[in-house]
């Protein structure tokens, strides 16, 4: 009885052991690991290094040619403005009866030289709608991108339908026309809407940028527009104000076209 209670208590004295546990071979799991292991190794080749580097470059250079076809497209706010104004003073200084301070950029489209004047707007509409298109890319607010487009169709408005007669000019007419042409009342409108989308494009892309910029884009819509307005009112013979309607005028799209180049840099920084 001592020797069966110790053989119970002791290992290997009287009590058979169990079998050891078999190792277990390798499992599917750890198998298809290793299969995976040697594939990528093998997918490592030049040749598909090489494929991957081309994929790479190829994404680089599409990204490339985005940046440059948004910088393009954003000069065009840069150089449209100093185009268009050298254009209309060396074609208002050589006509003869025009006065400058009188008289409005848009009859320079009037008479046998007003093909000059046109083609001015023309260009100044595409080179404009061209920005819009580079700020909807690039720019901080698509409604701002969209307004600065209408303010380019309303340049182009200029080319298609000319003005009438204003202030005296083209010489022989009378100061004001007792009846407009429908080109003439075209012009007039579709030019007010340029202008005023120029104005709330102005407080539209106020808001995405610092306190000096903000500013700076509210007084340029709030100038633009009140001088605007001084010049509706001098071409409509407001007799305070007629003899110097073209200077207030020049000053208003002055303003204009130095807010569009100042933000086209300030976009082309962003």
């Amino acid at each position: 009885m001592l020797f069966r209670h110790y053989s119970m208590r002791t290992p290997g004295l009287g009590v058979k052991q169990p079998p050891p546990t078999p190792v277990a071979p390798r499992t599917a799991a750890a198998r298809s690991r290793k299969r995976d292991l040697a594939i990528s190794a093998i997918s490592l080749t030049p040749e598909a290094v090489r494929h991957v580097s081309i994929r790479i470059d190829a994404q680089s250079a599409s990204t490339y040619v985005d940046v440059m076809v948004d910088q393009v497209l954003l000069a065009g706010g840069l150089v449209v403005g100093p185009l268009f104004t050298l254009t209309y003073l060396a074609e208002g200084a050589a006509r003869a009866h025009y006065k400058p301070l009188r008289h409005p950029v848009s009859c320079l489209a009037l008479g046998e030289r007003g093909w000059t004047q046109t083609a001015n707007f023309i260009v100044a509409g595409l080179l404009s709608l061209a920005f819009a298109v580079g700020l909807w890319r690039a720019g901080p607010s698509h409604w701002g991108a969209l307004l600065v487009g209408v303010w380019a169709l309303g340049m182009l408005s200029g080319a298609i339908f000319p003005t009438d007669p204003v202030s005296g000019y083209p010489p022989g007419t009378p100061e004001r026309l007792e009846h407009s042409t429908r080109q003439g009342v075209l012009h007039t409108l579709l030019s007010m809407v340029g202008f005023v989308a120029l104005t709330a494009a102005c407080f539209v892309f106020a808001w995405p940028g610092t306190r000096g910029w903000a500013i700076y884009s509210v007084a340029s819509g709030v100038l633009f527009a009140a001088t605007m307005a001084l010049a509706a009112a001098a071409f409509a013979q407001k007799e305070r104000l007629v003899a110097v309607g073209g200077l207030i005028q020049r000053v208003s799209v002055t303003i204009a076209w130095t807010w569009l180049a100042v933000l086209a840099v300030h976009t082309l920084g962003a």
